[in-house]
């Protein structure tokens, strides 16, 4: 990515600074909790790699915890070394993927309309957690909550004096405050730490590769890296990321967060789209993210678990929905074709609803438009 592309660090990129913030933030504190792992180490490397992707990109392409191995992480509360494992296993795999050209490969074979289908998927399953888990999470008082935090996104969406995204979590501090936290509390729960250094053993990596690193590659190919490109494509034309590159970085984050206590990390179509939806433009609003957790990090986290009160559910809700809108317009440019389209809603209905969804949903997309394109196959009435 050429260095002449500028950052900033204006209102819209603190705005979309939170843009990711709803689909990071449970995952995270979940996996944290589950695995028994060290928050100062997680939240900082966390925010670490935030910030090193945005000076390599120059773009809104935020990290996101891998969301597969989080599910079953917090699923079987699998302790953190088996964590630490997985992460070093899904390093060297992805980097095996990409050094050989499989990444490109699979670039080449997957067409557009399936990756709009993935895009689609995940918006839906993004869409179906935000309003079916997060929104309810407080009831009455809860509902007021995010219905307010919607319709001030609203209002302020385009609004470069009143950024929406910092209005949105300002917003929900004032909720928090008012409800279950105080100043004190706050300040009771500062205290520096340095992230843990940890050595993953063979058989940490083996069992790791086993459990959480092979059920993650199939969303990591199909969101991470294809439908990351295809979203910074939509997005940034004038700005092309290379399926080579993504996977490169996407590698190198897990071969170095191991080492120092960090989860498992990807890149993700999500994310950018979260961060774009509330006006991220450059990596700017993705240093400004990355920056709160190592704050959260190396001076919060010996009281975490006060310190993410401040962020409360229906506001992490509200957030989430925005960006999964952002993904699943990007459908918009297929929607006159009628076989493109039914085959994007077929995609997406498997990606979304099924057990290995984007698995299955990569494949028998691409093998659908394989057999309309040879005339095999009709889909839709004429």
């Amino acid at each position: 990515m050429p260095a002449s592309n500028p950052i900033r660090f204006n209102r819209q990129e603190w705005s979309g600074a939170f843009g990711d913030l709803g689909t990071d933030l449970p995952l995270l504190v979940g996996i944290i909790l589950a695995s028994g792992m060290d928050s100062a180490s997680a939240l900082t490397l966390f925010g670490v790699m935030q910030i090193l992707t945005a000076l390599r990109y120059r773009l809104p392409m935020p990290v996101q915890p891998l969301k597969a191995m989080a599910a079953l992480i917090i699923a079987q509360k699998l302790p953190a070394a088996t964590v630490y494992g997985a992460g070093l296993a899904i390093g060297v795999l992805m980097l095996t993927l990409t050094a050989a050209g499989l990444l490109d490969w699979v670039a080449r074979v997957v067409p557009k309309v399936v990756i709009r289908g993935i895009q689609l998927g995940l918006g839906l399953q993004l869409a179906r957690i935000a309003l079916s888990d997060y929104v309810p999470a407080e009831k009455g008082p809860g509902f007021a909550l995010a219905a307010a935090a919607f319709l001030l996104t609203l209002a302020l969406t385009g609004k470069k004096r009143y950024p929406a995204g910092v209005m949105v979590v300002g917003l929900g501090l004032v909720y928090a405050l008012a409800t279950r936290l105080s100043f004190q509390e706050l300040a009771g729960a500062a205290g520096f730490r340095l992230p843990e250094l940890h050595t993953p053993s063979a058989a940490e990596i083996w069992t790791g590769f086993l459990i959480l690193a092979l059920p993650q590659v199939p969303l990591s190919i199909a969101n991470s890296v294809l439908a990351t490109k295809q979203v910074a494509a939509d997005l940034f034309p004038e700005r092309p990321l290379t399926i080579r590159g993504i996977g490169f970085t996407y590698s190198l984050m897990n071969l170095v967060n191991p080492w120092l206590g960090g989860i498992p990390t990807c890149h993700g179509s999500g994310g950018m789209a979260g961060h774009y939806a509330f006006g991220g433009r450059t990596g700017g609003s993705v240093i400004l993210y990355g920056l709160l957790f190592v704050t959260l990090g190396l001076f919060f986290s010996g009281g975490f678990e006060t310190v993410i009160q401040i962020f409360p559910l229906p506001v992490l809700g509200v957030l989430l929905l925005f960006e999964a809108l952002t993904l699943m317009v990007l459908v918009r440019d297929v929607a006159g074709e009628r076989e493109s389209f039914v085959l994007v809603l077929l995609v997406g209905l498997a990606a979304a609803l099924l057990p290995y969804g984007f698995l299955l949903g990569m494949v028998g997309g691409t093998l659908l438009e394989l057999a309309l394109r040879r005339g095999w196959l009709r889909l839709g009435a004429k």
